[in-house]
């Protein structure tokens, strides 16, 4: 059985029926089965899942309601008691590259969304980290809320618009349990940092950056559908140290790290409620 690692995942967990008990939580007593979605990544790689898993039952799958000509590759499988869908939003038809940013993921997200009705999110990725605010390369951080630092409108009410600041679902037994730290995020379309991103980031309070989060954040949001975050930290964005070179120095070993946290993550998740997290 082949599991999808990539920079930026999309974790969907669905439960077993539909039936709601509040506009932003399912219902606490229905137990989860996971679903599994993959944004877009800078390096994606495949390894096998553990042995409980069911190799038999990976295989590609192009969602009914998806848009035809999407670049996005969908998987399913299942993991112990859980099953889980996977959707890279794939390489860029024009450039080949992929498909990384606000945009594809918040297209990817709505579209999964609609076409799957997941009831969790969880989006695990790479991220750049300050020193100053505690972050160390290697870090894994669960993000407690996400905010944008490259929408700059300078009108009243307008500002707090394109900062978009958004809350995570809240996981407090997950973070305890796996000995996660708590991080605040911010997000742009710029692998690099301006002065002006600098500023706002700090208004921000972020500890973490990435280029997915808040625009995931938007859409789960905007459809009522809760999210959680977990980053790894591949380069120190306040040291001497060039971001791009950091960044691709050390993509491959923490992706394998965010990998194993992941994992550790869809364990903690089998077999519980939603307010067990």
């Amino acid at each position: 059985y082949l599991f999808l690692i990539s920079a930026n995942i999309l974790y969907r967990l669905r439960l077993r029926t539909n039936q709601w008990k509040k506009p932003w939580l399912p219902n606490p007593n229905l137990r989860t089965d996971p679903f599994l979605i993959s944004s877009s990544s800078l390096l994606c790689r495949r390894r096998h899942f553990p042995s409980s898993t069911d190799s038999s039952s990976l295989r590609t799958l192009t969602p009914r309601r998806f848009p035809q000509g999407a670049p996005w590759v969908h998987y399913h499988g299942t993991f112990k008691d859980l099953n889980i869908n996977l959707i890279w939003t794939g390489n860029d038809p024009t450039l080949g590259v992929d498909s990384i940013g606000t945009i594809p993921s918040a297209l990817a997200t709505y579209a999964a969304i609609l076409a799957l009705q997941p009831d969790l999110i969880i989006n695990a990725g790479t991220a750049g980290g300050f020193k100053a605010k505690g972050a160390s390369i290697g870090d894994i951080f669960v993000v407690s809320e996400c905010a944008f630092h490259d929408r700059r409108i300078p009108i009243p009410i307008f500002d707090l618009y394109g900062v978009g600041l958004r809350k995570a679902f809240e996981t407090p037994k997950l973070v305890k349990e796996l000995n996660l730290k708590v991080a605040k995020l911010s997000t742009g379309d710029s692998l690099d940092m301006t002065q002006q991103d600098g500023s706002l980031i700090i208004a921000n309070d972020a500890t973490v950056i990435d280029m997915e989060g808040a625009a995931i954040a938007y859409v789960a949001d905007l459809l009522k559908v809760p999210a959680i975050f977990i980053k790894a930290v591949t380069n120190n964005v306040d040291d001497d140290k060039a971001i791009v070179e950091e960044f691709l120095q050390n993509l491959a070993a923490l992706t394998v790290e965010l990998g194993l946290a992941v994992e550790q993550v869809i364990n903690f998740i089998n077999g519980k409620c939603i307010s067990e997290l």
